[in-house]
């Protein structure tokens, strides 16, 4: 175990991490928003209510952090937790990118291809992150579960609006 001192920094910088990812990803959403793009979408019945996305994307980020510091803060020289780590930096990568194909570029059929790598990867990183701290992959559930109805909900925006794109809608 790390000092306190150490400990509560470290938790500091995966914090901002997981909420910089997030800022990113909200200016990559805002312009698509404003412009009326995504209001104009055909969405399915199960799609919820766009205010309900910022206050759930907040606590996903907030719990990822708190996942990632707990596995940071083991046994700096235990064998997995590099390893964690990184992947677990990948799929915060990926989440972002998932931003910049569907909104950034307005593209839902490749967003909907990156969110299933993303969903992958994630499931990665819990499965290892488990083998580090059982409560640090339990922290993840939700944000898989959610990624997966995102996944869902991107799906169905895509076939509900494959004609109003051109290839990877």
């Amino acid at each position: 175990m790390k000092g306190q001192l150490q400990s509560a920094a470290g938790f500091v910088v995966f914090l901002v991490m997981c909420l910089g990812a997030q800022l990113t990803s909200s200016f990559l959403t805002l312009p698509a928003i404003r412009s009326g793009w995504y209001a104009g979408l055909e969405k399915p019945f199960f799609n919820p209510p766009d205010w309900l996305f910022g206050p759930v994307w907040t606590v996903l980020y907030f719990t990822m952090a708190v996942a990632a510091w707990m596995v940071w803060n083991r046994e700096p020289e235990a064998p997995l937790v590099k390893p964690a780590l990184l992947i677990f930096f990948t799929q915060l990568i990926f989440n972002v990118f998932w931003s910049a194909f569907f909104f950034g570029m307005r593209r839902p059929g490749l967003a909907l291809m990156e969110i299933i790598v993303l969903w992958l990867l994630i499931l990665v990183t819990a499965l290892v992150f488990v083998r580090i701290s059982r409560w640090a992959a339990l922290l993840l559930v939700p944000y898989l579960v959610w990624v997966l109805y995102a996944a869902a909900l991107n799906g169905a925006i895509w076939w509900l609006n494959r004609g109003l794109a051109g290839p990877g809608g």
